[in-house]
């Protein structure tokens, strides 16, 4: 082997031996880059699932208080609507049972309330009809005329079958203004006030 060919060789080989050198180098320090990235990334998935874990546990603990809270609420709305149904059942019998003159005019307003013509019959219950209905057709009447719409009720020969208040009739069409359907529709408009105490 001539001088030249001995230094190439021996070029080569240092190369080589260079060459692997440099490659386990880089795949030493891949490898290192690898298992950092792999505590890294395993270090941010164990703190997830702690804070996970840690959402869940509050969720868990604090479902006791919540389902609490939630049958409180449900005890608080059925005291307001028992509270709700005594004070329209004590309205009611204080309609029905106001002085005479007073109830009179009472069903007087609905009537005339009511009317859209001035022309339309009056029903009450039996017991209303027989005592007051004549004075609660003329009042209601009164009423119409001086509102500027004709005075013409009539007091229907047929009784309602209600606790008190009016049903105002005109052909086949009846409005009905009795004691129990106001306060229903009064009921009714407390639903949202109800709603707000149960999931407020």
């Amino acid at each position: 082997m001539k001088g030249t060919e001995k230094i190439i060789a021996h070029i080569r080989a240092d190369g080589d031996a260079q060459a692997k050198k440099i490659i386990d180098e880089a795949s030493k320090q891949a490898e290192e880059l690898r298992a950092e990235s792999f505590k890294a990334a395993l270090a941010e998935y164990e703190k997830l699932m702690q804070a996970g874990n840690a959402e869940c546990e509050d969720i868990l603990s604090g479902s006791p208080r919540r389902i609490a809270e939630m049958e409180a609420k449900k005890s608080v709305l059925s005291v307001k609507q028992e509270m709700v149904a005594s004070a329209f059942d004590a309205a009611r019998s204080e309609i029905v049972n106001m002085p005479r003159d007073k109830y009179t005019q009472f069903l007087a307003r609905m009537a005339a309330d009511a009317a859209s013509t001035g022309e339309e019959e009056i029903l009450l219950n039996e017991s209303d009809r027989k005592e007051l209905g004549k004075a609660v057709c003329k009042a209601a009447n009164e009423l119409l005329s001086a509102k500027g719409v004709p005075g013409r009720l009539t007091l229907s020969e047929d009784t309602a079958d209600i606790c008190g208040g009016v049903i105002i009739r005109c052909g086949g069409i009846e409005t009905n203004c009795s004691i129990d359907a106001l306060i229903r529709q009064c009921r009714s408009g407390l639903s949202t006030e109800v709603a707000a105490v149960l999931f407020e």
